[in-house]
């Protein structure tokens, strides 16, 4: 391997002599050249720039990926270039232990087959977590991984050239000015009662040999300015090139946002789904719970919702068991075969949409109002809601009682 020695030395010259000026600089011996305000700005709104960004980029890597040893698994993977595994979500574990719990509890059972509903929606919950961490990390993290590793590497690389040609400069400056000084101490006027004519002749030989490195100092000025002023024309247009970045991260950030308004608006109808869903086995659910266990005492306190809303008069209930058809209940509950209280029914304003499970029950769109009454033997998660001539059965959740 050849080297420059000549080139290797002159480096290291201008290396210390770039120290040295640095160094004069921090200790107030030497002067230094001051960049405009506006150049200033553009370096603060810079750097203020690229720290916002790391931190921004960094707690949005936690928000998506809580766990740090799978930050650092993926860290490693981008950084071999390698595609990072598919990694199972919380959500989709979670579903997975569900479904085999209700195969050990039996599928057929209450408890079983609610934890196959709830296992199917944590699932559908832990894919739409999985999309929208790809959605995220392609359209928001990706730009600004890309604008740190990118475009700030560049800045910072012309800004470090900046700072050198400003030091360059800086010493040429204080060359000339010595040089000049010694000039002019050379062409003082000598003393001509000297006895040696010698000193004379010195003196004038100096005053020469200062010029010429005048001169000179003069011209290395000269083309160090120059340099110095390409350097910041250059650096001055990269810095102005934030705004460009701005805007582009702005068109993430709405991204972003899109990205996680759909999942959460995902995640809202699933439970929303699941939520309709349990509530139509609810009442087989108490059903089963009130066949085996003993009556309530005569002075135990009524429901909710039995106290709050009027109810017609008490109608004897049967237990239910589970495949055999309660005629009497069925009764109670047909809301074509019920009457309403002559007094005492309430409002409700209707929080959700809610959709009919079959034609006992009463379809629902948020922010109407019905009149809405309870009847004995009643599940108290259901209540007889009445709209116009139709009636039907409808859940207490989807509901605000009004006074």
């Amino acid at each position: 391997m050849d080297f420059n020695v000549k080139k290797l030395a002159s480096d290291a010259g201008v290396f210390f002599s770039r120290a040295m000026q640095f160094t004069e600089e921090k200790l107030g011996q030497a002067e230094k050249t001051e960049l405009d305000a506006h150049f200033e700005s553009l370096l603060a709104r810079a750097d203020c720039t690229k720290n916002w960004t790391e931190k921004i980029l960094r707690q949005t890597e936690v928000l998506l990926q809580p766990n740090p040893s799978a930050r650092v698994e993926e860290f490693l993977y981008e950084k071999l270039d390698r595609k990072v595994p598919s990694r199972v979500t919380n959500g989709e574990l979670l579903a997975q232990y569900m479904t085999e719990a209700a195969n050990d509890f039996g599928p057929g059972t209450p408890y079983g087959k609610t934890l196959i509903k709830v296992g199917e929606t944590q699932r559908r919950l832990g894919a739409a977590e999985r999309d929208f961490i790809h959605s995220a990390s392609l359209n928001f993290l990706t730009p600004l991984r890309n604008f740190l590793e990118g475009d700030w590497r560049t800045i910072s690389k012309e800004r470090r050239i900046l700072q050198n040609r400003r030091l360059d400069l800086d010493a040429c400056k204080a060359r000339l000015k010595k040089a000049k000084a010694a000039e002019a101490k050379a062409a003082a006027v000598p003393d001509f009662q000297e006895t040696r004519p010698r000193n004379y002749v010195l003196s004038a030989s100096a005053s020469a040999l200062w010029s010429d490195e005048v001169e000179k100092a003069e011209h290395e000025l000269r083309l160090t300015q120059t340099e110095f002023d390409r350097q910041a024309e250059v650096t001055r247009l990269l810095l102005e090139g934030i705004s460009s970045t701005h805007v582009n991260h702005l068109r993430c950030l709405h991204e972003f946002v899109e990205s996680q308004t759909n999942y959460y608006a995902q995640c809202y109808q699933y439970m929303l789904d699941l939520q309709k869903q349990l509530g139509r086995f609810s009442g087989t659910f108490v059903g089963n719970a009130e066949s085996t266990s003993p009556p309530p005492a005569a002075t135990s306190p009524p429901a909710v919702a039995a106290a709050t809303l009027p109810a017609v008069p008490t109608i004897p209930v049967v237990p239910t068991i589970v495949g055999v058809p309660n005629t009497v209940a069925e009764s109670v509950l047909n809301p074509n075969e019920v009457k309403p209280p002559a007094s005492g029914t309430r409002k409700a304003r209707v929080l959700y949409d809610y959709e009919a499970a079959d034609s006992t029950e009463l379809a629902l769109l948020a922010d109407e109002m019905i009149t809405v009454y309870s009847l004995p033997g009643m599940d108290p998660d259901w209540l007889i809601g009445e709209r116009g001539n139709q009636k039907g059965k409808v859940p207490v959740t989807y509901l605000e009682l009004l006074s």
